[in-house]
């Protein structure tokens, strides 16, 4: 981290101290911070929620996670999805140069709607992308009505 310190003194004698630095010293609050560094400080899948005719998709990001290590579960209405994904073991004697790649457990929840199946939730895993396929009640899916004479 960036740390850059301005103090200024004025023609009066009195010291004038750059707002952004007190604020980085007494609550560690640092606005010009790179924010993806902070971010990426665990690991946390991204995740894409959408709607079909006929289900609800959901899929995450989640390479290096194995199947093993993933926990789907639903409580009522509310879908979670858990897991972890562990870092190489380190030796002795390997010199890192860089280490951007990010491990640990992470755990996401879902409120889902009212016309979800809860019954009819089917699960994949494939390339390190986790898809959750949940089907909609058949009386909330869409059906055509034809005029009678």
């Amino acid at each position: 981290m960036n740390k850059m310190t301005t103090t200024t003194t004025k023609g009066n004698g009195n010291r004038y101290q750059d707002p952004f630095t007190l604020a980085r010293s007494i609550f560690g609050f640092d606005p010009f911070y790179d924010v993806q560094r902070v971010s990426k400080t665990s690991f946390s899948p991204a995740f894409e929620v959408k709607e079909r005719e006929d289900a609800f998709v959901l899929q995450a990001d989640v390479p290096g996670v194995r199947e093993s290590d993933l926990d789907i579960s639903v409580n009522g209405n509310v879908l979670t999805v858990s897991g972890s994904r562990q870092s190489e073991e380190r030796k002795e004697g390997e010199t890192y140069y860089l280490y951007e790649r990010n491990y640990g457990s992470f755990s996401r929840s879902f409120t889902l709607p009212d016309e979800a199946n809860l019954e009819s939730i089917e699960a994949k895993l494939n390339d390190g992308v986790l898809s959750l396929t949940i089907g909609k009640k058949a009386e909330s899916k869409p059906r055509k009505i034809t005029v009678g004479k």
